[in-house]
């Protein structure tokens, strides 16, 4: 099965800064992942590439055709962007705390500790070395924490941690040799400087301000008088001895290969920013008690500037006569980041601590875009029937509802008192059922998105599983405490029934597609069945060597799988009741050392075990996974491995490395266990963390260690076509590759794509559908099927073979969702159904996921088409009335 990654859905934002590109897309690190939101669209997609570990910054070119990431480990990506490809790769020497493009996009300034480093944009130019370093500035007596580029191109504006902001020029043109122009220093600024930022006239787009912003909430205006004195000849011919052991950084200009690139020609001397003669216009500060700026912007067009603090308030003020405009209190935590849009009407805010982005527009004064993602573990998911929903539980007590295609939650349910461990959607795609550790099991009602039906038991439970019936009338859950099954009525509310006999927890529990039996996996080492209707109880127990963790019916409900502690999966036969094979699965899903393992990755047993079972539509195959960074796909019919799908290689989670480093581990432990981070938390971006391992010492900083990589639950789409696995990073979704593959079937020398153009030409398109369907070449089927006139649909559709009818329902589903034919297209399934109807009715299995594919464009076809028709249906009579009067 050719399923690559395609979205991930419920990761929440844990740090970094944010950029907006093209003035609508929200582009923001997601873990070692960048999400990418479609403001106008409400559309959200995370790129296939990955960084080694958690981004710390981003940086988009100005035309918004390439990304540049940094993480951790100061490892860069260079990506384009609309392509979703990593084009370049780079490691930097020193911590990155800032990256910026210019604004023509040819270069790019880069704030490596101490150092300002200037590099020359890769672009599109295919070169051994990609990334030429330029230039770097070594002025900074601490690390860098902004920087700023001038609109020319010309000057850099940084701040760093020694309080002051320095003014650095890019020469240009021929300079004497060991020229070296110094920085003018912003001086006068009490706390680290978090800002730094060009301000120009509106009419003349010159520089004429500079703006520096400190932590302590002071903001510096600063300004040269345009009657400034000529700078001497001795100024002008100033200049500084090589620092000893780096004498790349005073090379000349002329000496550098393509410096020129740079800029070209001299400047006059009344035009250098840096031989102004600066001075500080004005002092302002906001009034924050007790708390400090995080997080800031500035709109240059606007002359507006947005600051975020520590205790999640956020203003907006109008420069130079800093008017507040808005002042508004977000969250009760840490601004991490702020940043406007192009036309500057949208300011986008991140909070890391709550996982969570922002898009105001501040001139209506509403929200563009209020996504959070679950903070904690996501321990169930759910598909709905049409495949178009996608529903989340996690232990923050929240469930969100997603659509799959956009990947956009659109509600969240948040009654939940502990944390969600099961979550079903009923037969008609209106209503879920959840479990949770609180006790109750809630139904949710998704037309008007409420809690209308609550399940309790006598006494407080805790349900970690759960399972409706077919027909929906019947309501089973699992629990963790009592080792029972509680059955309720779905109409009344009432418990029906206690079903008692396991003597472990409860954690798998399913009833069959096709009967009314339901089906119970416990950590008592017993597989039970159980006739809930006729009041039996108890109907078979399949005994087991090791605890059962999981379970799952085929979709024909004739076969069960259940995994086991020891890392098996038993594949029994529910009519006969009789075990008909095993797939040992310990090797397959090994892998991953936690850094607290004493022995390797091969050697260890722990873990090695599934979690969570999963069939395909048809059957064919069965998805298994577990703690460990692996998902493996099965094939049932013949017991061998697939493919094995690795779900992350970000560092920053445990049990990744296969191989660790013996240096790190200690007789007192591993040394990734003690947190030697000496940066301040204030200004750093906060370390992924998933759980409180323990209670925070007064006045400490807490290591909260690094969240193991795992998989919780799996689930396959009904249509077959995609699949989606809640891991310790977010839902990971997995669709089918939408590239073109070759795969003819019946093929011999006549078969060709010029015998399917003659056919089509000499008027012959049963035999050219055929010719194409053997080629099974995706455009030329769908070419074939447009070419058949209505008039001859019936006998085309009757003359298809049956061993074809997959791949012509799989063609037709498609053109369904693309095609402007609805008509057409709905008058071939009308006649496939006609001419083989029966031979689908005996083969549904098999065609089980193309039909789904089928049903889902038919039901979003026709709610648009429902909506189009209510919305202008007095439009519609008025237009009858009028054709009838005349």
């Amino acid at each position: 099965m050719n399923y690559r990654f395609h979205n991930l859905l419920g990761a929440p934002y844990r740090g970094g800064n944010a950029a907006i590109v093209n003035n609508n897309l929200l582009v923001s690190p997601v873990g070692n992942r960048v999400s990418v939101t479609d403001l106008l669209k409400s559309e959200t997609i995370t790129l296939p590439c990955q960084a080694s570990t958690n981004l710390r910054r981003i940086a988009a070119s100005p035309d918004g055709v390439f990304l540049l990431t940094v993480d951790e480990n100061n490892r860069c990506l260079f990506i384009n962007l609309p392509r979703r490809a990593v084009l370049h790769r780079l490691s930097f020497k020193h911590p990155v705390s800032d990256v910026k493009f210019s604004p023509d996009g040819r270069l790019i300034a880069v704030a490596a500790g101490k150092l300002l480093q200037i590099w020359r944009s890769p672009g599109f130019r295919k070169e051994f070395f990609p990334f030429e370093l330029i230039r770097t500035f070594s002025d900074c007596n601490d690390r860098i924490t902004s920087l700023d580029w001038s609109p020319s191109s010309d000057y850099l504006v940084v701040g760093s941690k020694d309080l002051t902001g320095r003014l650095f020029y890019l020469s240009k043109g021929k300079k004497k040799k060991n020229s070296y122009s110094k920085p003018f220093l912003f001086l006068g600024h009490r706390d680290t400087i978090v800002g730094t930022f060009f301000g120009v006239d509106k009419k003349t787009n010159d520089v004429t301000k500079v703006y520096t912003l400190s932590r302590d909430g002071a903001i510096f205006t600063w300004g040269y008088s345009s009657n400034d004195p000529e700078p001497t000849k001795m100024e002008e011919d100033c200049s500084e001895p090589d620092s000893p052991g780096m004498p790349e950084q005073r090379q000349d200009a002329e000496e550098r290969k393509d410096l020129g690139a740079i800029g070209d020609g001299d400047e006059d001397d009344e035009h250098l920013l840096h031989k102004k003669k600066w001075s500080l216009l004005k002092k302002d500060f906001f009034m924050q008690a007790q708390a400090k700026l995080t997080a800031c912007d500035y709109h240059r067009g606007l002359d507006l500037v947005v600051v975020g603090f520590s205790n999640g308030v956020f203003a907006l003020y109008q420069m130079p006569d800093f008017v507040c405009l808005h002042l508004l209190s977000i969250s009760r935590e840490k601004i991490t980041t702020a940043v406007f849009n192009d036309l500057g009407n949208w300011l986008t805010f991140g909070c890391a601590k709550l996982g969570q982005l922002l898009v105001w527009e501040w001139k209506s004064e509403s929200y563009i875009l209020k996504q959070q993602g679950h903070y904690f573990d996501v321990n169930c998911i759910a598909y709905s029937p049409d495949s178009q929903l996608l529903a989340t539980g996690a232990d923050d007590n929240k469930i969100k509802v997603w659509t799959a295609s956009s990947g956009f939650c659109f509600v969240t349910f948040s009654e939940h008192t502990n944390a969600v461990t099961a979550l079903h959607f009923m037969p008609n795609n209106h209503c879920l059922l959840s479990a949770s550790l609180d006790g109750t099991v809630r139904a949710w009602d998704l037309f008007r998105y409420r809690n209308f039906k609550t399940f309790v038991t006598p006494t407080p439970k805790q349900f970690v599983s759960l399972a409706a019936d077919q027909s929906g009338e019947v309501i089973c859950a699992g629990t963790l405490d009592s080792f029972e099954i509680f059955v309720w009525s779905m109409k009344t509310g009432r418990l029906l029934d206690v079903l008692s006999g396991h003597e472990g927890p409860v954690h798998g529990l399913m009833f069959s597609p096709n009967t009314s039996i339901l089906a119970s996996s416990s950590w008592d080492k017993t597989v039970r069945l159980w006739d809930v209707f006729s009041g039996k109880g108890g109907v078979e127990k399949f005994e087991h060597t090791h605890d059962v963790l999981t379970l799952t019916y085929r979709p024909d409900g004739k076969q069960l799988a259940c995994s086991t502690l020891d890392g098996q999966i038993h594949f029994w036969d529910t009519l006969e009741g009789l075990e008909m094979f095993t797939i040992e699965g310990r090797r397959d899903i090994a892998g991953g050392r936690l850094m607290t393992d004493r022995r390797s990755a091969a050697n260890s047993s722990a873990g090695k075990c599934f979690t969570t079972l999963n069939y395909s539509a048809d059957g064919s195959y069965i998805l298994a996974g577990g703690s460990s960074k692996y998902i493996c796909m099965y094939d049932v019919a013949d017991q061998v491995l697939l493919r094995r799908f690795q779900i992350t290689h970000n560092l920053s989670l445990d049990g990744v490395l296969d191989f660790l480093n013996s240096k790190n581990m200690t007789e007192a432990g591993p040394l990734d266990l003690i947190d030697d981070d000496d940066s301040d938390t204030e200004e750093g971006v906060d370390k992924q963390s998933q759980k409180k391992l323990a209670y925070d010492l007064p006045g400490s900083m807490p290591n909260h260690g690094r969240p193991i990589i795992r998989t919780k639950c799996l689930r396959i789409a009904p249509t077959g076509r995609s699949w989606a696995a809640a891991t310790t990073e977010g839902v990971l979704i997995y669709s089918m590759d939408e590239s073109f593959i070759f795969d003819p079937t019946d093929l011999d020398i006549d078969v060709t794509p010029e015998a399917v153009d003659a056919a089509l030409k000499e008027d012959e398109p049963k035999r050219a559908l055929i010719l194409s369907l053997r080629l099974n070449e995706d455009t030329l089927i769908k070419k074939c099927i447009v070419a058949v006139s209505p008039v001859d649909i019936p006998a085309v559709a009757s003359s298809v073979p049956f061993r074809y009818l997959l791949r012509l329902v799989q063609a037709l589903g498609d053109l369904l969702e693309q095609s402007p034919h609805l008509e057409f297209i709905l008058r071939w399934c009308q006649e496939l159904c006609k001419a083989h109807g029966s031979s689908i009715q005996q083969n549904n299995r098999n065609l089980l996921p193309a039909l789904k594919s089928l049903q889902k464009a038919v039901t979003t076809l026709h709610q648009d088409l429902a909506d189009t028709c209510s919305s202008n249906e007095y439009m519609l009579r008025y237009l009858c009335s009028t054709s009838n009067s005349r």
